[in-house]
């Protein structure tokens, strides 16, 4: 393991006596920060140890002149503007937090928010401005923030780049994925902080929008030091409002890394107002993967939601017309046109392709399966006109989302839906265009409550509109906040695709209820995702809320379909199983055709069981890329379930119910691989039995190639 000097010379550094340091609530973090010639910086350190090592805090700013044409953001005199240089400590406040509390939706009944607080207030003589560094220390990890407050020299202001940074004295593991303004879907790389730069050409592929930041990573991050004492420790960011979602430049050589915004087409990256404050960046530190899995931190720096009412706020199991789409047997275009105008083309006159899937006899064939297996919602992809030129035009007015395609009858299907006990969710591509849809946003809300729609799925595929921004830049992320809050005002909950990843905004927009902002399993049907996919998100994606990746494909051969096609999905059936216990997913889909779960109806009933709203999580044992073992008990009830999934290798595990109760005896419906069960030969090979337990009771598990189990778990009566 690569180690730095300075490492060793860090405990020196701080015995100065302007260093101001926090502690956290059991003592095992200190945080140090100190000015250095007028420049702030901070350190953490775990048991003694250094994590972080001496790294800087600051930002750079544009002149209020310079910011007119892109081609002069690199004036040099600009940089008497910055905030990053020139400070002297004014103040400090201290303040502590110990409470608990309930997510609307969430892993765990209640939530531990815990901290110890430490605010400095700097001020910069040249400039007579001040600006407030907060930093929160939990006892798992470390977050900090910049607070502006309103000031006679600090009004208005355009941020050119924040420069914090997160400084590592050793060469760790990092799980990461190249950075881009655009988009999340990329698979995940595994190499060391110092071997990024040589990976990174080679760890992306093409994108419906893309905006590469060379040799920069997005965050979370996740990273581990090996050795005798192990580390996990993850960055991230959260409460990202009214800002632009941050990314990560690597310094491998010096194994650092810094804040890198995402910017709009004049390289703007925060069009700021006083009083402000950025999104927090979070440290987060465990020697066990499972503790660090199991964090709440991004969280705990939202705030609490200022909603009136959340009782809409629902757990929803669905199903939809979709995965048939995303594999080609049918389309959401509706006519072989390829140029329609809203408001223009009559597309009744237009000349069916013979492939649309959102048509009523389709629809009402899915509510009848939807309904006999106990769900909750159909989604419907491409019920709306506008599908034939939707992508890669750049066109403004390209769906009004009111409009149903000439074999969708939206009122008679959503009461055939009704009496049969299913929810229709709505479906809303904007094509990127962002400022379209806020157009629509009333109306499109108004005919969801007329036709008793109560979520919405809303996507995001292309270059945005206002062409300039980005999916990740401070006015999209606005966009996205606007429309929540708006389906707040109609009682809808929304689950955005191709949007900015969570940050534990959740907690403050509870009907956020979740996102795509990843690779899901619709990449399996296009370049395929990895094995170890599934066993990283839990670390990355994961940390600051739900997404909606869709699990649940039984038939994992593509040829199925169309003879000779080599795709297919890179798991078991059982591995598709666990996914519903392992990924939260309060938005959960079963996402095959109906026709593939008729003929595994035993191994459909884990599906049917599983909950999606849960009183408390267990992680029992993880480690990024390789394997996740989680166990969930379902809201309100007795009933837990257990999910075990594996990377490309096969692997044993032995699982403790030590975690039921003492003297009660369960009945556990066991769904695990079958003995011949490869994710390449033998996919669909499993085996399902019952055993009656108790919290003494163990069970081995075998587990094949990208393979996994589930468990359905009941008290007897």
């Amino acid at each position: 393991m690569k180690i730095k000097v300075a490492a060793i010379l860090l405990s020196m550094m701080f015995a100065g006596a302007n260093a101001q340091s926090l502690k956290s609530p059991d003592g095992k973090f200190e945080m140090n920060f100190q000015l250095k010639n007028g420049v702030p910086f901070y350190n953490l350190k775990y048991n003694g140890s250094t994590v972080v090592e001496d790294s800087k805090l600051g930002l750079r700013l544009f002149n209020d002149t310079s910011i007119t044409f892109a081609s002069e953001i690199t004036k040099t005199e600009d940089a008497k503007f910055d905030l990053n240089n020139d400070f002297v400590k004014t103040s400090e406040k201290r303040d502590s937090k110990n409470e608990i509390w309930q997510p609307v939706l969430g892993e765990k009944k209640n939530y531990i928010n815990h901290y110890n607080e430490l605010a400095v207030t700097l001020n910069q003589n040249s400039t007579d401005r001040s600006i407030v560094v907060k930093f929160r220390l939990f006892n798992d990890g470390l977050g900090f923030r910049y607070e502006f407050p309103q000031q006679k020299n600090l009004n208005y202001f355009i941020i050119k780049e924040e420069d914090s940074e997160f400084d590592f004295p050793t060469d760790m593991k990092a799980w990461w994925m190249v950075a881009d303004y655009d988009s999340q879907e990329y698979r995940y790389q595994e190499t060391n902080i110092s071997e990024i730069p040589a990976r990174w050409d080679k760890a992306f592929d093409s994108n419906a929008s893309q905006k590469l930041i060379k040799n920069a990573v997005q965050s979370p991050l996740m990273l581990k030091k090996n050795g005798k004492e192990p580390l996990y420790i993850n960055i991230a960011e959260a409460a990202v409002l009214n800002y632009a979602a941050s990314h990560l430049e690597v310094d491998a050589q010096n194994f650092k890394f810094k804040t890198h915004l995402t910017a709009d087409r004049q390289g703007a990256k925060g069009y700021i107002q006083t009083p402000s404050v950025t999104p927090w960046r979070t440290i987060i530190v465990s020697p066990k993967a499972e503790d660090l899995m199991d964090s709440k931190m991004l969280f705990n720096l939202n705030e609490p939601t200022k909603y009136t009412d959340t009782s809409y706020i629902k757990p929803t199991k669905y199903m939809g017309v979709w995965w048939e789409m995303i594999i080609g047997k049918s389309q959401w275009a509706y006519s072989t046109a390829d140029n329609v105008h809203l408001g223009v083309t009559d597309f009744s006159k237009l000349t069916p392709n013979g492939k649309h899937g959102a048509n009523n006899t389709k629809v009402k064939e899915y509510i009848n399966f939807a309904a006999a297996n106990g769900f909750d919602g159909l989604l419907i992809e491409g019920w709306n006109i506008g599908w034939e030129d939707w992508f890669g035009h750049s066109k403004e007015y390209v769906f009004d989302f009111l409009t149903p395609y000439p074999d969708f009858d939206i009122k008679m299907l959503n009461e055939y839906a009704h009496s049969k006990g299913i929810k229709l969710i709505m479906h809303h591509e904007t094509s990127g265009s962002a400022t379209n849809y806020e157009r629509w946003a009333d109306q499109a809300f108004q005919l969801m409550n007329k036709y008793g729609y109560t979520s919405v799925k809303t996507g995001y595929v292309g270059d945005i509109i206002p062409r300039g921004e980005h999916h990740y830049s401070q006015w999209t992320i606005n966009h996205f906040y606007r429309i929540v809050e708006k389906a707040n005002q109609y009682k809808i909950m929304v689950n955005s695709h191709e949007s900015v990843r969570p940050g534990g905004e959740s907690r403050t927009y509870p009907n956020y209820i979740s996102a795509e902002a990843a690779r899901g399993t619709e990449y399996e049907a296009f370049a395929g995702n990895n094995p170890d996919h599934q066993t990283i998100l839990p670390f990355t994606r994961w940390m600051g809320g739900s997404m909606d990746y869709t699990p649940g494909i039984f038939q994992t051969k593509l040829d199925y379909y169309f003879p000779g096609d080599k795709r297919f999905v890179k798991t078991t059936l059982a591995k598709q199983l666990a996914l519903y216990v392992t990924m939260y997913m309060p938005l959960q889909m079963a996402a095959d055709l109906p026709e593939n779960y008729a003929k595994h109806m035993d191994a459909f009933q884990f599906i049917k069981d599983v909950a999606a709203d849960w009183d408390d999580t267990k992680i029992l044992s993880a480690e990024p890329g390789d394997y996740v073992i989680t166990v969930r008990k379902a809201k309100g009830t007795e009933n837990w379930f257990v999910g075990g999934i594996t990377d490309e290798n096969k692997r044993e595990y032995s699982v403790d119910f030590s975690f039921l109760d003492i003297g009660k005896k369960y009945e556990a419906i066991v769904y695990e691989d079958g003995k011949d069960a490869d994710y390449i030969d033998n996919p669909q090979s499993y085996h399902i039995y019952k055993k009656q337990i108790t919290n003494k009771s163990k069970i081995n598990f075998k587990m094949a190639r990208s393979g996994g189990f589930a468990v359905s778990i009941k008290p007897v009566k």
